[in-house]
């Protein structure tokens, strides 16, 4: 039994049951629905935040878990350990939706697109507003998966010096330099933009300190996309204030929904979106496209997964 806790549309429902007619589909809307269904489930497709230890537990038949995004820091992976669940995600889908929410908002940021808007609600004309280039800029992107090589890819466009920055350090496509995290330090005082699609791990918590933002130019731009738990809220407030760095762009929190009386809705420097970044209305179908790759693999005995997870490291 192929059991769905993730709801998605009737349009894909249909189209799973056309391609994979010799399967039992139970497809629910929640967790709440689908728990009934559980115990007798082999494979779960979930968003992977309604999973628990005791719902694991329960789930005495399941083989395989497809979590239908990329975030995997809420999931139970000792649980799943135990019971040897094979798991896997949606990784990459994000890759587009991401890279364009990046270069959308640097752009707004050096061509300064709040100052004119607010110019123009005062039917202002002024020609003196400093506007600056992406061409020529350093960009950082701190996690150098699909995302961050799709966020290089793009600034190569502009012309911009792109160095990635991961665990391994390895060579990845798009980049001109590649580092090890350990050695971010080293490349602040040359880097004009951060770009951060970290995930949250144990070693991405609180990965960056205010000393990195005082190694950075004044000028210096963070962008964090990833997730809210790299950074501390006071130390980005601490930054931007003591003016250490120019700008944050902020789609996620260590808080979400971000509190309305919070600090960074009034920082002129600060900009603020609600966690938005990875949306597209190709979502759903680029995420099931991975499932049902995974599915002719599983269905047919194999262990080439897509996206296969480490579930001692949680990604």
């Amino acid at each position: 039994m192929i059991l769905f806790s993730a709801k998605i549309s009737e349009k894909h429902q249909t189209r799973l049951k056309e391609e994979f007619t010799e399967q039992q589909f139970i497809m629910c809307s929640s967790m709440d629905e689908a728990s009934a269904y559980l115990k007798a489930a082999e494979i779960l497709v979930t968003y992977g935040e309604d999973l628990t230890p005791e719902l694991i537990e329960h789930a005495a038949q399941l083989k395989w878990i497809m979590v239908l995004s990329a975030g995997m820091d809420r999931m139970p992976f000792d649980a799943i350990k135990a019971k040897g669940i094979l798991v896997t995600n949606a990784r990459g889908i994000h890759k587009t939706p991401m890279a364009e929410y990046a270069i959308s908002m640097l752009l707004q940021v050096y061509r300064q697109a709040n100052t004119l808007m607010e110019k123009e609600k005062a039917h202002e004309w002024d020609r003196n507003v400093r506007m600056e280039e992406l061409n020529g800029k350093t960009v950082l992107v701190a996690g150098a998966g699909a995302i961050g090589q799709e966020v290089a890819r793009l600034a190569k466009a502009f012309q911009m010096k792109t160095i990635g920055l991961s665990r391994s350090g390895e060579q990845r496509e798009y980049f001109d330099e590649n580092y090890q995290s350990t050695e971010l330090e080293s490349l602040l005082p040359e880097t004009d933009i951060i770009v951060s699609v970290l995930p949250s791990t144990k070693e991405t918590k609180e990965f960056y300190t205010y000393e990195h933002f005082k190694k950075l130019p004044k000028h210096a731009v963070f962008l964090n996309m990833g997730r809210g738990d790299a950074v501390k809220t006071e130390v980005i407030l601490d930054a931007i204030r003591n003016k250490e760095i120019a700008h944050a762009v902020l789609d996620v929190f260590e808080e979400e929904p971000l509190p309305n009386d919070h600090p960074f809705w009034d920082e002129e420097n600060i900009t603020v979106t609600p966690h938005l970044s990875g949306i597209s209305k190709l979502y759903q179908t680029r995420a099931l496209d991975i499932f049902e790759e995974n599915l002719k693999i599983y269905l047919q005995g194999k262990d080439d997964y897509v996206n296969k997870i480490d579930v001692s490291r949680g990604y």
